[in-house]
């Protein structure tokens, strides 16, 4: 073993007393604490086949067709950011997490719950930029609830969206299908969405304006899916960034991920920003990105369809799946080291989605 290789026989990490007698922020911010809330909370007592799969969607079967449904809430401050705003993260986030199991999105529902005071026409906006979004994606608003609260208990307005879609025959994708030999395919750069909503809240400025990547990835993944089936794992690497979901993967599959980080895209404006606020790109979230694992002899054809997409120039292998320390995500550096990269008690940055 070389003198930058870690030897992970045995290896530990030592654990913070995570005994919390109340709900704080980092329970909401999709690290080890929003995982042990689902774990020891949620899922004992709503414990069922479908939810025992934890995806970004369930999958079930009606009548002989496989479906995702998925629902997600938002909650993003400010509500309006550099390159987007909360409705059309609304829409793009819960379509993302229908497309993360193959599916293709078809319907969605939306509910508003709405401060009282929020002014029409700024919620007007946020309507119309959900329409927009949901055109663009190809999926309809079918049905939806309002609710209004007092003055000083909503900041503006919250929305939870939720979705279903059709998972085409064949396709088979989920968090523990990962397997050594696979390959990691990153979509683009990473970091975009909470750095841009993150320098409008601390008011940051800097030479270029960084703004939200979100998007909606369906049509990426039909692109993918088009050049063959055989595609393990899909993700959106949202709350927690790319190595929360990573790790997730890893440790849903038993498997060893090494990432590369010299080959991890990144925008110059978002990795100043990072440091200036002492973050890691690694773990900041993403709205209109996605890791793909596959097969080795798949690798090259999933890439290249990528980046024959818009929202997939940027594509990159960036690492490998491993039979080595299963449940567990290392890093080569860029001067060659090796670094185990573990997930996040809470979150870098709160109320970004």
């Amino acid at each position: 073993m070389g003198s930058n290789e870690l030897n992970f026989e045995g290896w530990v990490c030592p654990m913070p007393l995570r005994d919390y007698p109340n709900i704080i922020l980092g329970h909401g911010g999709g690290g080890k604490l929003s995982a042990e809330l689902v774990e020891h909370l949620f899922l004992p007592a709503f414990r069922n086949e479908q939810l025992e799969g934890l995806g970004d969607a369930a999958v079930f079967n009606i009548n002989g067709s496989r479906l995702a449904m998925s629902t997600d809430s938002f909650v993003v401050r400010p509500l309006f950011f550099p390159g987007g705003n909360i409705g059309e993260l609304a829409v793009n986030g819960t379509v993302n997490d229908i497309a993360m199991s193959g599916a293709t999105p078809l319907y969605l529902s939306a509910g508003f719950i709405i401060e009282e005071g929020l002014p029409l026409a700024t919620l007007g906006a946020i309507v119309d930029s959900m329409a927009a979004a949901a055109q663009k994606a190809g999926v309809r608003l079918i049905t939806g609830d309002t609710k209004v609260v007092d003055k000083g208990h909503g900041d503006g307005v919250y929305i939870n969206t939720s979705g279903v879609g059709v998972i085409p025959e064949g396709v088979h994708i989920g968090p523990h299908r990962a397997q050594p030999g696979d390959v990691v395919i990153l979509s683009g750069t990473i970091g975009d969405h909470g750095m841009a909503v993150m320098s409008v809240r601390e008011g940051l400025a800097f030479e270029t304006t960084i703004e939200s990547d979100t998007a909606a990835l369906n049509h990426l993944v039909a692109a993918m899916l088009a050049v063959t089936n055989d595609i393990h794992v899909l993700r959106d690497p949202t709350r927690g960034g790319v190595a929360s979901t990573l790790n997730e993967i890893a440790q849903s599959s038993q498997v060893g991920i090494v990432l590369d980080e010299r080959k991890l895209p990144v925008k110059t404006a978002v990795r100043s920003a990072c440091e200036l606020l002492g973050m890691d790109p690694l773990f900041v979230a993403n709205e209109g990105k996605l890791l793909a694992i596959v097969p080795a002899a798949a690798a090259e054809a999933v890439l290249a369809a990528m980046q024959a997409h818009p929202l997939g120039q940027e594509a990159a292998v960036i690492g490998q799946v491993v039979s080595q320390h299963p449940g567990m995500l290392v890093a080569k550096t860029g001067i060659g080291a090796t670094r185990v990269v573990a997930m996040q008690i809470g979150e870098q940055l709160p109320r970004i989605c």
